[in-house]
């Protein structure tokens, strides 16, 4: 598992989630620890490295 830190789009709060490097490609929606909004998350993987990570507020 990776660490990975990242601020919250809205709140700003900083928090860290465990992303599974097994999976190359992954979009999901999970909720901040801080503030309970649904975070959509985003993310890529390469040879068992973040290439690119998105944290956006969900419309509503």
């Amino acid at each position: 598992m990776l660490e990975h830190f990242f601020q919250c789009p809205y709140c700003l709060a900083e928090i860290s989630m465990l992303v599974d490097p097994s999976i190359s490609s992954q979009k999901y929606i999970e909720d901040c620890e801080v503030c309970c909004n649904p975070i959509e998350v985003q993310i890529t993987i390469e040879e068992n490295e973040i290439v690119a990570f998105e944290a956006n507020s969900i419309e509503q």
